[in-house]
Order: structure tokens, then sequence, then C-alpha cells
């Protein structure tokens, strides 16, 4: 398994409710809920992202930004819109609200207009995103990433346009499984462009001796993996193997292991409230709990009991569980 696909297991798509918003200017959509992270798209026309505490950003047509919570974010006509603020969150598309039937093609006209080319077609879709695993790809993305129109996204924004335009039988699993393919693309496409800061872990996929020792520990982290073991499942030398390593990723392979093993570990705690600490250290590659703790209270600051201990007394609207949502508001004029 590559690093991008372990990063992305708990972000998922499940009951997102795409809606296809048809905004004339003036128009101010603010989407409120904070979602861990929104992917926004325009189909036609083009408008301003505008997050909280950041510059605006252009996102004209066929162009996809991703934005990163936990702060707020506007979609505007114009920075500086006269537009009354439109708030959108998950309550916009709830099944109470209409639902996916309701929404899809749902159309305010706003001011009548002549030129149809003053039309925006809008689609948000916001991302639950679950543990530690998840929160390291969020720390390896700006606040705002967009990307152009003409790479590979493309494909797929032909298949949405499509699907929203009709209603049919399966078409809530299509239209998550797009936003899922959607969401992968624009990670590809951003972090291949020039010029862009991708992870190093994204870089070191490209190297064909630190991408195969990467795909080795995300197989098999429990393994017993040594740099002598990496070096030759790559067929090289063990010092080629960890000098190579350590200058692509940005540190040596078996330190990474054991932040991704105690990684893997927090998520385990959570997910299995009634397993023990040692079974918890067998599963990521431990047979002594107490090394498992030591290395898990070095990584994370804490050890594992109070770890899990802490994490579930957090009280729920600390971290919000977010829905998909759709931008199935649109403007009043």
């Amino acid at each position: 398994m590559d690093a991008l696909s372990d990063l992305m297991r708990g972000v998922r798509a499940h009951g997102s409710l795409f809606g296809s918003t048809t905004l004339t200017p003036p128009w101010s959509l603010h989407f409120v809920d904070g979602a861990p992270l929104s992917l926004c798209t325009v189909l036609h026309g083009g408008g301003w992202i505008v997050p909280q505490h950041e510059p605006p950003v252009r996102l004209g047509a066929c162009e996809t930004a991703l934005v990163r919570g936990p702060g707020t974010f506007t979609f505007v006509d114009e920075v500086g819109t006269a537009a009354v603020p439109v708030v959108c969150g998950v309550e916009c598309a709830t099944p109470e609200q209409g639902g996916a039937r309701h929404r899809l093609g749902w159309h305010d006209p706003g001011e009548t207009r002549d030129d149809e080319s003053a039309a925006t077609t809008l689609v948000v879709g916001a991302y639950p995103v679950h543990g530690e695993i998840s929160r390291r790809l969020l720390e390896a993305l700006p606040v705002v990433l967009r990307v152009d129109a003409g790479g590979a996204v493309d494909p797929v924004l032909d298949h949405l346009a499509a699907e929203v335009a009709v209603d049919a039988p399966g078409q809530q699993v299509v239209l998550d499984r797009l936003l899922d393919w959607m969401l992968v693309c624009t990670l590809r496409d951003f972090f291949d462009r020039p010029g862009r800061r991708a992870p190093a872990w994204w870089a070191a996929q490209r190297d064909p001796v630190a991408s195969t020792a990467l795909q080795a520990l995300h197989t098999e982290p429990a393994a017993p993996w040594t740099v002598a073991a990496l070096a030759e499942r790559a067929g090289v030398s063990r010092a080629t193997l960890a000098k190579r390593f350590s200058d692509l990723v940005g540190e040596p392979p078996l330190t990474y292991l054991t932040r991704w093993r105690m990684t893997l570990a927090a998520d385990l705690l959570l997910e299995r409230p009634t397993a023990s600490v040692a079974e918890i250290a067998r599963t990521v590659g431990y047979s002594d709990p107490f090394g498992f703790s030591a290395a898990f209270k070095r990584v994370r600051g804490l050890n594992p009991s109070d770890f899990r201990r802490t994490a579930t007394t957090v009280s729920p609207a600390a971290a919000p569980p977010v829905a998909a949502r759709t931008g199935s508001a649109g403007s009043r004029t």
C-alpha cells in the first residue's frame, strides 16, 4: 500500500448529498460548519473562495479547491460583494430539506439576466475526517488548495456534471464514489504541479528505492523490519537505502516506522476500547507492551492508557463528526 492510500483510509464519502447550485450575481454562500475538509468545484462560471483569516482565492470554470477546516469559508461572486450571506452547513442538505432528490438541479435564478454566462454552477462536498491517520494527511495541506482546469480532475467533472443532471437508481453510491475520485485526483494534481510544496512522503514515492521501502512499511507495519531487510526488499545496499530514505523522507526509515506505528496505535486505542494495551502493541508489531508504551509516550507525549482516557473524555463539541454536505443554497437579491 502506498502512503497516500494509507493516509486516506479514514477519508471517505458516505451519503454525500451532491447539489448543483446555480447562482447569479451578487451572491454570498457562507459555509459555517467548519468541516475538516471541503471540496469545491465550479462547473460553469466562477467566483471567490474566501477562507477565514486567509487571502481570497479565485475559482474559475472546471477548477477545484480543497478547503481545510476547522475555519469557515465563504463563496462569493466578488470580493466585497454586497450580497447578504446565505448560511450553509450540514443542515442545508438534510433529508428534511429534500436531500439529493430535491437538491439535484436546484436553481435559484437570483436577478433575471439576459446574459446566461453570468450564472455560476457550484458543487460542494464536505468530508468527515476521522482519526490520527487521516489527520496526518490534513497536516500536509494548505488551508486552500487550488487545482486548475485541464488536469486529472477533468474526466471526473464530466461524469459529475452528467450525474447531477439525472435522478437514477444507485445515484447516491455513484456520487459518493465520484467525490472520492475527485479528491484523489485533486491531491495528485496539486502535489505534482511544478513549484508546489508536496509533503516529503509524496516526493519519495517517485524514487524507486525510497518508494519500495515506504510501500513495505505501509503494507506490513507490524513486520520486524530492519534497515537491512528494507534494503534487501529494495535491491540496494543498507547504506544506500538509509541515505536515500533519509534524504527524501526527512528521517531514517525506522524512525518513520515508529511514528507510523504510533499513529496506527492511536486510532486502534480509540476504535477498540475494550482491547488491552498489550493487544494493541502486538497489532502494531511490539511483543513487549512496556516497550510499546515507552515508544508511544516518546512520540505522542502520553502513555497509551492516558491517551485513550483523555481522548474519550473530550467533549463531542470539540471535534464534531461532520456529515458530507452540498452547497445547495442560492443567493437572494
